[in-house]
Order: structure tokens, then C-alpha cells, then sequence
């Protein structure tokens, strides 16, 4: 009667250790003996205590940061860049039986390839084009990974970090550019000045008096401030008819 209580209670023992509970967001690899059997799916899976192992795979997108890495840009420039990776897992038998360590895997392959990738283009384009940069990243390690049942969404360059020469002239550039943009603009002002008053002088020649009207409105704005001293300019007009009397009388 003992024995056959102690027998149940070892046999309840051995039922309920042999019960696992799979979460949705998660498989499970199944091993018989150490040869691979299922892929146990969510839900209560039944594992034999000795006889079968199981190993989980979270299904899930993870997210690893790459640490900052030393690299050297394709015009002898060096940088420390970082970057984050975003990845899941499509195939948890290939995950566990094609590498030891997935997380740590694609990490490292990460760091190598980002070290890679900046080596091949020039300072400039690793700022401005930071994304095609990443873009590049994230098609190799996913090239890289995909024998390993592994999908890269995205992989983000995060910081760029420069030396501090390399900073203050990266400023003096920008300064210069600045520069260079405000006398384009003022010459393009004073272009633009010029052709109006063209124009202007154009229309007023044209236009019988129009000289005189435009000079007696600059002497009312004129005559507004007192502090101010006005020095009449007689129009080349007046002097003509002046002129033209003169040459009558004699």
C-alpha cells in the first residue's frame, strides 16, 4: 500500500515536471535524447524529465544596441559611431541549432559590418547620408543572419562622434558657407536694386514731368525732419530749357 502510494506521488512528480507552458510570443525546440524533435508551439507541452530537453526562443522584436566602435571613413577620418539594431526571430529551430548564441551573434556581426561599411564612404556622406549608411548595415547582417532563421527590420546609426579638430573645422566650414551664402544674396539684392532703379530712371525719362514730380516728393519727405539740411539739385531738364532760351535769344 506504501509502495503504491510512494509510486503515484513519484509518477504525479514526474507529471507535473513534465509540463510546460509555452507563452504565445514564444517556441520551443524539443530534443529527444539530444536529437532534435518538434518545435513546441504556445500553449501546456508535455517534456519528459531526462529523456527530452527543450530550449526557448522569444519570437518577439528584439532590440540590441551595437556599442561604439572605432572606425576609420574612406577619407582617413576616424569616427566612434554606435548604432541599434532591430531583429526577430522567423525560425526558432534554425535560432537555436544554426548558432550558440543568437543575441551575441548578431551583435558582434553587427559591430564588424558597421566597422566595414563606414570604411567605405567618405566623412560627408556618413553625415549627410547616415540613413543609405544604415540602409547598407541592416541588408548585410540580414543577408548574414537569414541561414540562422534571423529577420533585421532596421539597424539605426545613433551617434556619429568626431574628433574635437575635426569638430572646430567641420565649424569654420560652416561658418565660411555661411559667408559665401549672405554676399551671394546681398549681390543678388544690389542686382536686383540696380535693374529697378533702370527701370525706374527709364519710366521717369519717359514721362514729360514726371522728373519734377519725383523731385518735389523727395523734398516734402525731406522737409518732414527739421535736422535735416537740403541742398536743391536743379534737373538736367530745367538747365536744357534754359539753354534752349538762350540759343532764341541770340
Amino acid at each position: 500500500m506504501a509502495i503504491g502510494i510512494s509510486i503515484a506521488i513519484i509518477g504525479g512528480v514526474i507529471l507535473l515536471s513534465s509540463l510546460k507552458v509555452i507563452k504565445e510570443y514564444e517556441r520551443s525546440v524539443k530534443f529527444n535524447l539530444g536529437k532534435f524533435s518538434s518545435v513546441l508551439k504556445p500553449g501546456l507541452n508535455i517534456v519528459i524529465p531526462v529523456l527530452q530537453t527543450h530550449q526557448k526562443a522569444d519570437m518577439r522584436v528584439r532590440v540590441a544596441d551595437v556599442p561604439d566602435q572605432e572606425a576609420m571613413t574612406g577619407d582617413n577620418i576616424s569616427v566612434r559611431v554606435n548604432a541599434v539594431i532591430y531583429y526577430k526571430v522567423t525560425d526558432a529551430k534554425k535560432a537555436i541549432l544554426e548558432v550558440e548564441h543568437y543575441p551575441y551573434a548578431i551583435s558582434q556581426l553587427a559591430q564588424t559590418t558597421m566597422r566595414n561599411i563606414v570604411g567605405e564612404v567618405e566623412l560627408d556622406d556618413l553625415l549627410a547620408k547616415r540613413d543609405k549608411v544604415a540602409l547598407k548595415i541592416k541588408d548585410i547582417v540580414d543577408k548574414e543572419t537569414d541561414p540562422w532563421g534571423i529577420k533585421v527590420n532596421s539597424v539605426e546609426l545613433k551617434d556619429i562622434v568626431l574628433p574635437e579638430e575635426m569638430k572646430r573645422v567641420i565649424g569654420k566650414q560652416a561658418e565660411a558657407e555661411r559667408e559665401r551664402r549672405a554676399v551671394i544674396t546681398k549681390a543678388e539684392g544690389e542686382a536686383q536694386a540696380a535693374t529697378n532703379m533702370s527701370k525706374a530712371a527709364k519710366t521717369l525719362a519717359l514721362a514729360p514731368g514726371a522728373l519734377h514730380l519725383r523731385t518735389l516728393q523727395s523734398l516734402n519727405d525731406i522737409s518732414s525732419d527739421k535736422s535735416n539740411t537740403i541742398i536743391f539739385a536743379i534737373p538736367l531738364e530745367i538747365l536744357k530749357a534754359f539753354e534752349g532760351m538762350t540759343n532764341k535769344k541770340k
